[in-house]
């Protein structure tokens, strides 16, 4: 543990943008809250109390502020997005792109409220834990999550009035799984609730499903800025008919989604495969004169960096989503490895141009991940309000770091600070406030022996700053 004297030069600097949000006491914790995140490993609320030394406090009004402060999420969202607009570096841009995912925040034992077991398939296991979905953005200088979300749980007995209140005819014959079966009953209502929302659209609202937390997201953004036209990109999971449908014909946006091996294109012999389809034209390919190949390469700039792609990119009908631009993606000229299938609605859009979008699909995965360093999923909070409130700081801090990325007027004062020659990346960041903590607390010492203080008085306060963790 890092003992904290002051605040990092990163918190001082971008803080201010968030002062209307919070009352005079909260506004003290929230700057104490965001420097825990940033340079503390033990990223829970004891452990973030216990860094500070000078401005030491109580747990509970650390904890208040996560549990009974009464600033708006919405609110703290704006303002993070109004910092990262206020330099030109982290400014949303015209070939900027959305991309929407979702990660599970794991946690062991079920003391959480509206925690549950998901599917995680990088285990390949049933975990304990929250799910949070996220509207990523991404462009070749920068990303940053936009709008998030965590999904909750159905209320069983809230959707079966529901439904019984709209009079959707619920199967006699299933009732007594309420009792014997309750998974089996949950099941149950919930395949009826998907089958039937369509006919009983005010059933509609009983349950959000990622999908429809997606939707609702990417909703809220159109609403409030119905002039951009920004494309959006996601997995195979989110890429399904009718959220395509709903990008497509209700928001009027491009996408560009991913479909797997398994789905299917219409050919002149009927349903194929994608996986037979790409088999089929590789052989064309290898059948077709050198100037007509069927696989073109392409070149495209991500991050500032060129990529190369053996790319067959045409309209088609596919099966379930109507007609499509297809783009089949290989690595390799010899297309010897396993292709990459991906859809758009802009059905003039080249190979070059799909490839490019989707490719920025790739930086939400990386906040996914670099988030849970920064705390995202580190929480012991039991309480569901509390810990969307953790997230949406974890979300604050993630800014702050990426902004400072693209600062010359912070980064020259932290290299001054420190003489150190920093790189570009947010672990760097971090590494610089921990090591600005060091310094402070060298000085510190200093100071004090310089003043005729002894050692062990100085240092009475950082040990038992120690000691607690």
């Amino acid at each position: 543990m890092i003992p904290l004297l002051e605040f990092p030069e990163i918190v001082e600097h971008y803080a201010p943008y968030f002062r209307d949000v919070f009352s005079e006491e909260a506004w003290i914790e929230f700057k104490r809250y965001v420097s825990g995140l940033l340079v503390s490993e033990n990223k829970t609320v004891d452990g973030i109390n216990r860094l500070f030394i000078v401005e030491s406090r109580n747990q509970s009004s650390l904890n208040r502020l996560i549990t009974e402060s009464q600033y708006r999420l919405e609110a703290l969202n704006q303002d993070r997005l109004r910092m990262l607009d206020s330099q030109a570096a982290t400014q949303m841009k015209a070939k900027g792109v959305f991309s929407i995912d979702d990660t599970l925040l794991s946690h062991v034992g079920q003391e959480f409220e509206k925690i549950t077991k998901l599917w995680d398939h990088v285990s390949g296991s049933y975990v304990w834990a929250h799910d949070l979905v996220t509207l990523h953005y991404s462009d070749d200088q920068t990303d940053y999550p936009v709008l998030f979300q965590l999904w909750e749980p159905v209320e069983l007995e809230k959707l079966e009035q529901g439904l019984r209140a709209a009079h959707v005819p619920i199967k006699t014959s299933k009732e007594a799984l309420k009792e014997s079966a309750p998974q089996q009953w949950r099941d149950y209502l919930l395949h009826l609730w998907q089958r039937q929302r369509k006919a009983y659209p005010e059933i509609q609202d009983l349950y959000d499903t990622k999908l429809v937390i997606a939707k609702k997201l990417l909703e809220q953004w159109v609403k409030t800025h119905p002039k951009e036209q920004r494309p959006v990109t996601m997995d195979s999971w989110f890429t399904q008919p009718t959220f395509c449908q709903f990008l497509d014909q209700t928001l009027h946006l491009p996408y560009v989604g991913t479909l797997s091996e398994a789905d299917q294109v219409n050919s002149q012999t009927g349903l194929l495969s994608l996986k037979d389809f790409a088999e089929r034209l590789q052989k064309e390919h290898q059948a077709a004169p050198p100037d007509q190949p069927i696989f073109r390469k392409i070149s495209i700039s991500y991050k500032g960096q060129p990529e190369t792609y053996y790319s067959y990119c045409k309209t088609h009908s596919i099966h379930n989503f109507g007609r499509q631009r297809l783009v089949i993606n290989y690595d390799r000229a010899d297309l010897s490895d396993k292709p990459n299938f991906y859809v758009s609605n802009r059905l003039y859009w080249n190979a070059g141009g799909i490839t490019r979008i989707r490719r920025h699909r790739w930086p939400v995965e990386v906040y996914h991940q670099q988030g849970k360093e920064e705390g995202l999923d580190k929480y012991q909070l039991r309480g569901f309000e509390a810990i969307q409130r953790h997230v949406a700081l974890v979300a604050v801090v993630y800014s702050m770091l990426r902004a400072a990325q693209q600062d010359p007027a912070l980064q020259e004062k932290l290299q001054r600070q420190l003489q150190v020659t920093m790189e570009q990346g947010t672990a760097d960041l971090r590494r610089a406030s921990q090591a600005q903590a060091l310094w402070v607390l060298a000085l510190f010492i200093s100071a004090g022996l310089a003043q005729g203080q002894t050692l062990q008085k100085i240092m009475a306060p950082i040990i038992q700053a120690m000691c607690r963790s």
